[in-house]
């Protein structure tokens, strides 16, 4: 009901029970009941431990249309993406690879929470944060969360956008042939 998912101390403080491995133990047992049932939901435990429960990928298609508004629009959905793959990414390559409208979609992502901005000289080092972790149920540490999406991507038999898979933006690569001019 928490709809992100918990962590085993949030699990155990709810029922009342210090030891986390009865309370792995419990939410094992939870998810293979529900995974027996043949219903519409499931719990999963992530990667890192937590566990969540959610509607079953197969089931995602036919109440979309019951969503009165999405979460995002499909270019800040786009920015998420690129910035969750290539992370940490300075905001100046993700502009360069998605283009000018990524300031407003980095602003709002930013105001949601889903990603945070550090400042280095000037521009912004770009990552995720535990809440588009927990969101999304993507494993908090960035090595696995990369591999997750990779997977997602592939899952959908569409090939992972060239602009993510560059190293450079072309813009920016043609910036750095470039001569500098003395200051």
């Amino acid at each position: 009901m928490s709809g992100r998912p918990l962590d085993l101390a949030t699990l155990g403080s709810v029922l009342r029970i210090r030891s986390k491995g009865r309370v792995q133990e419990m939410a094992r047992r939870l998810a293979e009941e529900y995974g027996n049932r043949g219903g519409a939901l499931e719990v999963i435990e992530l990667d890192d431990g937590r566990f969540a429960m959610q509607l079953k990928p197969a089931h995602v298609p036919r109440v979309r249309r019951l969503a009165m508004r999405p979460l995002l629009t499909r270019g800040a959905l786009r920015t998420l993406a690129y910035i969750a793959y290539r992370q940490p990414v300075p905001q100046s390559r993700v502009a360069i690879a998605m283009g000018d409208q990524s300031y407003d979609h980095i602003r709002e992502l930013e105001r949601m929470g889903l990603i945070s901005g550090e400042k280095l000289g000037k521009t912004q080092i770009l990552r995720t944060t535990n809440i588009y972790s927990d969101y999304f149920n993507l494993s908090r540490d960035i090595r696995v969360m990369k591999r997750q999406l990779r997977a997602m991507f592939e899952a959908t038999g569409k090939p992972i956008e060239e602009k993510a898979a560059e190293p450079v933006g072309e813009a920016e690569a043609q910036r750095e042939k470039a001569p500098s001019r003395p200051g």
